[in-house]
């Protein structure tokens, strides 16, 4: 289970039908692309500060071990632990731009995907929505309310009524 936070901006009106349209899901779980892309994935999604970041720390790591003289395969193996580092920290770098630039976080569930994660987050709106506008809340459903009142526990409850 991965935990997702739900981004929605500033200006945003939470009464706004359409307020989830602009809501941006971030997954906090290692990020294979940004392993394997490191800068130009931050750059794909628009995070220009934090790639300019990342790129800075790759370039730095490079002339620190052309300076050091280190052979091929140590400075191989510094660019994994690096690339290794980028992908476990970028969705902690992504929710950092995100409220940086007036999107806080807002809400934050666990869920198994994406989807089921936004179908948390909008039944969670709906209903903090719902209690803002004076709706009670509502109650769920438990199988022993659905069903009729019954002294039988067993299979066949009408046997029970014809003593």
């Amino acid at each position: 289970m991965t935990t997702y936070t739900l981004h929605v901006p500033d200006e945003v009106d939470p009464a706004e039908p359409e307020a989830l349209d602009s809501a941006k899901l971030v997954p906090d779980a290692f990020v294979w692309p940004a392993f394997w892309f490191s800068a130009l994935w931050f750059f794909w999604h628009r995070l220009w500060l934090a790639g300019l970041l990342v790129l800075a720390a790759e370039i730095l790591v490079w002339l620190v071990g052309l300076a050091l003289g280190l052979s091929p395969a140590a400075g191989f193996a510094i660019a994994l632990l690096l690339s290794w580092l980028v992908g476990l920290e970028a969705s902690s770098l992504r929710r950092w731009t995100y409220a940086r630039t007036g999107r806080p976080i807002r809400d934050a569930v666990t869920a198994s995907d994406v989807k089921e994660a936004e179908v948390k987050f909008v039944a969670r709106w709906l209903r903090e929505e719902g209690a803002r506008m004076g709706a009670p809340p509502a109650r769920p459903v438990t199988p022993a309310q659905s069903r009729s009142e019954s002294p039988a526990l067993g299979l066949f409850p009408e046997a029970q009524g014809q003593r």
